[in-house]
């Protein structure tokens, strides 16, 4: 079953209704029973770091979820701040991130942009796979997806890194290890390339 983290953050509906309009089911939960028995994982998210990554710990099935990436090696997708709490640490705040990815969450830098553009990135960028993953099968074009954001992922390791985008300058839009996904942008807000990430995620 797709199991979809309830711990009080995150557009949890709307990804549900995305993956039911591809064919899927799911549940949107906070019970460990049901988390244990998933056989892949959405980690929503919206808001600040620090304040998620609290939430995220003080959640019933925290310990159960470090087991079932870790350990068991279940498909876990992080979406938005899901996926920014995939890595070390951000810095929007103090607390540890899940460290499952290597790197940092680092603010938009405006002196790096190559034109100024409004903190926070807020509509539809391109996006260029780099290399190829279960998450972009049959996505041959570039696709357009649905950004809301003021901090990216910086990726520690290059060979992380899935997907790029540009605002003001080049930087993570997805990233994939081993059995661990992220994406920067908001599938379930992206129409026909958003229900073809889920899709995939779907068919793991």
């Amino acid at each position: 079953m797709i199991t979809i983290l309830n711990y009080g953050l995150g557009n949890l509906f709307s990804i549900k209704n995305m993956l039911k309009r591809v064919g899927f089911d799911c549940i949107i939960t906070a019970n460990i029973e049901e988390v244990e028995r998933a056989t892949k994982i959405i980690l929503p998210g919206v808001g600040h770091f620090d304040y998620g990554m609290k939430k995220l710990r003080e959640a019933i099935f925290f310990e159960t979820l470090q087991r079932k990436a870790m350990d068991e090696k279940t498909p876990v997708l992080g979406i938005c701040m899901g996926a920014q709490m995939l890595l070390e640490k951000s810095e929007e705040g103090t607390e540890n991130g899940l460290g499952w990815i290597k790197g940092v969450c680092k603010k938009f830098d405006i002196l790096k942009m190559n034109e100024p553009l409004t903190i926070p990135n807020m509509g539809w960028c391109d996006v260029n796979y780099v290399k190829e993953s279960p998450l972009n099968v049959n996505i041959n074009k570039i696709p357009r997806y649905y950004f809301v954001h003021s901090f990216h992922i910086n990726c520690t390791n290059p060979n992380d890194v899935l997907a790029t985008t540009e605002y003001g300058y080049t930087y993570t839009a997805a990233v994939n290890k081993e059995n661990i996904y992220g994406v920067q942008f908001h599938p379930e807000k992206s129409h026909k390339f958003g229900m073809a990430v889920l899709e995939n995620f779907a068919q793991l």
